[in-house]
């Protein structure tokens, strides 16, 4: 959101105020998604595995990055859900074509992740 008097940079005060926001956010995640909470344990399993069999930091990033895109996509996922749900249970078509394009974005990240690590590891074992 912008600032009442412009975009001028914020200071300690605005950062741990957003930092907090943050937070909350990461808690109602946690708290009402299933698949957050999934990916989130799947990352705490796959994080160190990664760093043990990634040969070179920019293998651990890419093993790691790739599982915080998916969990990053599905908070996005979880607030467009949020919003199409704020305004009732009814069906409409726009709104089960968001909900169904969110749901896509997080399906095709773990298509990235399984690319990320297969082209990492499969050449190890073959």
């Amino acid at each position: 959101m912008a600032d009442q008097i412009g975009h001028l940079p914020r200071g300690p005060g605005r950062i741990l105020k957003a930092a907090k926001w943050s937070w909350q956010g990461l808690c109602a995640a946690w708290m009402h998604e299933s698949s957050f909470r999934l990916e989130v344990c799947l990352f705490v399993v796959l994080a160190p595995l990664a760093l043990w069999l990634g040969q070179s930091p920019v293998e651990q990033v890419l093993m790691i990055g790739s599982m915080l895109l998916v969990i990053a996509m599905e908070l996005a996922n979880s607030a467009i859900e949020a919003v199409i749900e704020r305004y009732g249970p009814e069906y409409h078509v726009l709104a089960g074509r968001a909900k169904d394009m969110g749901s896509a974005a997080v399906f095709v990240l773990m298509m990235n992740v399984l690319l990320c690590w297969g082209l990492i590891l499969l050449p190890r074992v073959f």
